[in-house]
């Protein structure tokens, strides 16, 4: 019988994780299902769980949900989860409803590996900006400042909640944009969700330094923050290359194998 796994999240309809960790799945030779499931905004641990009770190996948690499911696991997180306050991945104990449970974060290594290896990107020494302040941006945040950049600043429409992600993770400075006003920035990543609703954060072109490299964690849409970026003349990427590497750095937490994610970004991106 296939090992049982699904990612979590409301909504949930739109996501590319089944296809992705069967295709993970296909290449390694590995025995298991997985599936969607949207949660109520007010039923995230009830969902988890039924998901449990019914033998569930695994889940993956996405937006609203990273900060609850670090919550859920209490003190069984690994160190970089832990760093982070976020939990994107669930380990089970067999299924059992009353068994252990361990939570994990793979997105900063996602996004890193993205950046670095997949798109070439130094951010040792960069001028880094990361806009946004919830799960999304809390989540890679420890890693970004581990890669030793120049300058990592954080920007929010809530101005304090970035200078709290700040002063917490060591980063160089959080506000709200208008405290950007005449910087510039190599590196500029969106973890907001604006681009969702077809929205961008507002940046002004002159942000974007000569050569810069913009980054959306939104993928599968071309978001106005892209299209803004290329006409600053800066190279837009949007997150599809994150999604496929966080997926794998779940793939080998759960099955011990690590997939190739080349062959599975590419065929992501011509879908």
């Amino acid at each position: 019988m296939a090992d049982r796994y699904a990612v979590i999240g409301h909504p949930v309809a739109h996501s590319k994780s089944p296809w992705i960790h069967a295709e993970f799945a296909r290449q390694t030779r590995q025995d298991l299902d997985y599936a969607r499931i949207e949660a109520p905004l007010d039923g995230f641990a009830r969902a988890v769980d039924e998901f449990r009770a019914a033998g569930g190996s695994g889940a993956n948690i996405t937006l609203p949900f990273k900060e609850q499911a670090f919550l859920y696991c209490k003190d069984a997180v690994t160190d970089r989860a832990r760093a982070v306050g976020v939990v994107n991945t669930l380990v089970f104990d067999g299924g059992r409803a009353g068994g252990e449970i361990l939570g994990d974060n793979t997105d900063g290594e996602g996004l890193l590996r993205d950046l670095t290896v997949n798109l070439g990107c130094k951010l040792a020494g960069a001028r880094v900006l990361l806009m946004g302040a919830g799960g999304a941006a809390q989540g890679v945040l420890a890693p970004l400042v581990g890669a030793g950049p120049r300058r990592l600043v954080i920007a929010n429409r809530t101005a304090d909640k970035a200078r709290a992600l700040a002063r917490r993770y060591g980063a160089s400075a959080g506000g709200g944009y208008e405290d950007l006003r005449g910087e510039q920035f190599d590196v500029l990543i969106n973890a907001t969700s604006a681009g969702l609703a077809d929205e961008a954060p507002p940046l002004a072109a002159g942000q974007f330094a000569r050569g810069a490299l913009a980054y959306d964690m939104v993928y599968g849409r071309d978001t106005p923050f892209l299209a803004l970026a290329r006409a600053a003349g800066a190279a837009a990427h949007d997150g599809s290359g994150m999604l496929v590497e966080q997926a794998a750095e779940s793939f080998f937490v759960w099955r011990g194998v690590r997939p190739d994610t080349a062959p599975v970004l590419a065929a992501l991106r011509g879908r």
